[in-house]
């Protein structure tokens, strides 16, 4: 299969492995953002492709997080929306398409990259260095990608408050812990695990595969009405004076920067002190 800058796939057994490769920091920018879109609706779309795994050409990251620069552009008099937004519907043609979706983390994930893992069926950390963030609120908005919807349904209410309000770093055995990944694996156990399970779903019956997959999705109920909500509700955070303080306190700060990125949790509870 070819390669999609600044995504390059490759394709063995029915296994599609999405390798994201954004330097500096594999920002959701939008490049990035496009190539995934593009990238969902193709392998959802081609029977040969049985599993598709995630993973990062990076790793130190697995994808930052959304760009903000382009979130600082966005229009403030958008209100509820009436369909689903194009992020929505990238990360619902993970959670949705009728095979497998896998992502492996590395290294860091925060916001979009985040929400972009947790529309994936499963998710697999290497331990000691995947650490994960949902930066939002500090920035004066909320995670509006899908991550107020799935990390409530994944970790509970009061774990799920406790990640996206209070904008820290959660290590991988503690997302482990908190039912936020899979597992959590040592790094010389992690891709023979990740190889063995995709290969293992990737011979099975793909009608069946597909079947099981929308039963168990058929117990998430209310999801699309969910994200619709998320988003109206990210939609009024982008004019608040605040908001547009603390995103532009981040990018001075060194959001964005590779630096900066490295220490997301604590740039996060920085910014308090710019607004």
């Amino acid at each position: 299969m070819a390669v999609t800058e600044p995504l390059h796939l490759h394709f063995v057994d029915g296994v599609a492995t999405v390798t994201i490769d954004n330097p500096p920091i594999n920002l959701f920018d939008l490049g990035l953002y496009l190539g995934m879109a593009q990238m969902a609706q193709r392998l959802a779309a081609d029977p040969e492709v049985r599993v598709v795994v995630l993973r990062s050409a990076d790793p130190d990251f697995f994808i930052s997080h959304f760009d903000v620069a382009l979130i600082q552009h966005l229009p403030t008099d958008a209100g509820m929306p009436t369909a689903l937004n194009d992020f929505h519907l990238m990360c619902e043609a993970f959670r949705t398409m009728p095979k497998a979706t896998i992502a492996v983390i590395e290294g860091r994930v925060g916001g979009g990259g985040s929400e972009l893992a947790l529309s994936c069926d499963m998710r697999f950390a290497a331990l000691d260095r995947a650490v994960f963030n949902q930066p939002e609120v500090a920035l004066g908005i909320l995670p509006g990608g899908s991550g107020t919807v799935r990390l409530g349904r994944l970790l509970g209410r009061s774990r799920a408050l406790e990640v996206v309000l209070g904008c820290d770093d959660i290590p991988a055995a503690l997302a482990e812990q908190w039912g936020w990944v899979n597992r959590a694996l040592p790094a010389d156990e992690l891709w023979p695990f990740v190889h063995r399970i995709a290969g293992r779903i990737a011979t099975f019956p793909p009608h069946a595969v597909a079947a099981a997959k929308a039963a168990v999705l058929r117990s998430e109920k209310g999801v699309e009405a969910d994200l619709l909500a998320e988003s109206g509700a990210f939609n009024e955070t982008l004019g608040h004076p605040a908001t547009i303080a603390a995103l532009a306190a981040f990018m001075a700060r060194g959001g964005q920067t590779r630096d900066g990125e490295l220490r997301l949790g604590e740039l996060a509870g920085e910014l308090a002190g710019e607004l």
